[in-house]
């Protein structure tokens, strides 16, 4: 995540830290909950450390928020191991929509862990080729191709020889906290 500059992460510190404290949780509490060590909560929470898509995602299971709430004040991709995502925009209707740019490198496997239950995804390819879908029962897409899966399960981003560029939205279910 070297792209995230240092006024990012101390915004989304701060966010982390705002949430976590309306909900009366410990650091401790909230560390243990997401399978994350006390320290690298502390550091993000103090706009310090380099969060993984997969920290940020189970820090919003567990405070029961729309990933795109913590990364709506991120102005830069967020990226790892070849994948960058952008949060294009986040809806405030009931259910929560948010709607993301996603783009994967060439031979590249990106695991997802399963989101908050109900929470349902749709992607459409923009450009290039891959595989996506819950684990179990992954679909190959093409330029155009639009997939919905329930997301509250593991599921994959596969590529091959071509980059992939997709539009991902991400539908939480109307039991979902509102910030």
């Amino acid at each position: 995540m070297s792209d995230m500059d240092k006024l990012s992460l101390g915004t989304l510190g701060q966010h982390l830290q705002t949430l976590r404290r309306a909900r009366g949780w410990s650091l401790s509490q909230l560390a243990t909950a997401a399978g994350i060590a006390k320290s690298n909560l502390s550091r993000l929470e103090q706009g310090d450390g380099n969060p993984t898509l997969d920290t940020i995602w189970r820090l919003a299971v567990q405070l029961n928020v729309p990933f795109g709430t913590l990364v709506a004040p991120i102005q830069v991709p967020l990226g790892e191991d070849g994948v960058e995502v952008r949060l294009l925009d986040q809806g405030q209707d009931t259910p929560r929509v948010d709607a993301y740019w996603m783009r994967c490198a060439p031979h590249i496997t990106r695991h997802a862990e399963a989101h908050s239950p109900g929470t349902r995804e749709s992607l459409t390819v923009v450009s290039g080729q891959l595989e996506a879908g819950p684990e179990a029962a992954a679909r190959a897409l093409s330029a155009g191709d639009t997939l919905s899966f329930d997301a509250d399960q593991p599921h994959l981003y596969r590529t091959h020889d071509t980059w992939a560029t997709l539009l991902m939205t991400i539908v939480y279910t109307d039991t979902e906290a509102v910030p």
